[in-house]
């Protein structure tokens, strides 16, 4: 792999020589590889399958999740989360003791470990709220709930600059991998001032469906803003709001 350098820029193939693009700039490569053919049917290549079989299908996973919890990224999601969080799928999938190696799963797999994953690198839930916070996952109940005792926000939220509010949001989410289907609730707070007065109890409740089999999920966040002239604006288009899973129970 080579960086591109001089004013213009290309794309394309040129005689073995690949030009493209990437989030870390113009690059080029000799064009090579195996042929596609070969890889589906040589017995050489059955690893190649099996890890190939696994990565797309923690990449489903991984959309399905995002897209349960698509209200809340919109605007607490750095650019890179989408491989970050299929990376960790993969951990998930190979946790799977029970299926066949090519054949591993999520349901089968450890969801859990997706607990205290950071939707955004830019600016982390567990550098950003220092307020103590209890989440619950009731599964009997389908109740997927998040309480924070009254706390002060200038000194228990590290806010990015140029914050004047805030608000705490959070959902729960009952997802099924298999079916690539979800049910989701969301909360969260009125916009309030990012001072040096307590706030009140903050109690969330996102329920799903009682006595589900399914993984589910509590992710928990903050948003934040800046008041001018009276009006409220997303601090910075929400690039540093954290956003963050909590609790995951796998089943």
């Amino acid at each position: 792999m080579a960086r591109q350098k001089g004013i213009i820029k290309l794309k394309g193939t040129i005689g073995d020589i690949t030009f493209y693009k990437t989030k870390d700039g113009h690059l080029a490569r000799e064009k090579g590889g195996i042929d596609a053919s070969r890889i589906a049917s040589d017995p050489a290549f059955q690893r190649t399958r099996e890890n190939g079989s696994e990565f797309g299908r923690a990449g489903k996973a991984g959309k399905t999740l995002r897209t349960a919890l698509r209200t809340l990224l919109i605007n607490s999601a750095d650019g890179r989360m989408v491989s970050r969080l299929t990376q960790s799928m993969i951990k998930v999938i190979q946790a799977d003791m029970i299926s066949e190696r090519g054949l591993r799963n999520v349901i089968d797999g450890e969801a859990e470990l997706l607990a205290g994953f950071e939707f955004n690198i830019r600016g982390k839930l567990g550098t950003s709220l220092f307020a103590p916070f209890v989440g619950t996952i009731d599964r009997a109940t389908g109740n997927i709930m998040v309480d924070l005792l009254p706390f002060v926000p200038a000194n228990m939220i590290a806010a990015a600059s140029g914050t004047t509010h805030f608000k705490i949001i959070s959902a729960g989410a009952e997802i099924d991998f298999e079916a690539e289907t979800f049910v989701v609730a969301t909360s969260e707070t009125d916009i309030l001032p990012w001072n040096s007065n307590q706030t009140v109890d903050i109690n969330h409740a996102n329920p799903v469906t009682p006595g589900s089999t399914k993984p589910l999920f509590l992710a928990l966040g903050i948003e934040f803003y800046q008041e001018v002239n009276g009006r409220m604006y997303p601090l910075k288009n929400g690039s540093y709001n954290p956003l963050a899973l909590v609790q995951v129970s796998g089943l």
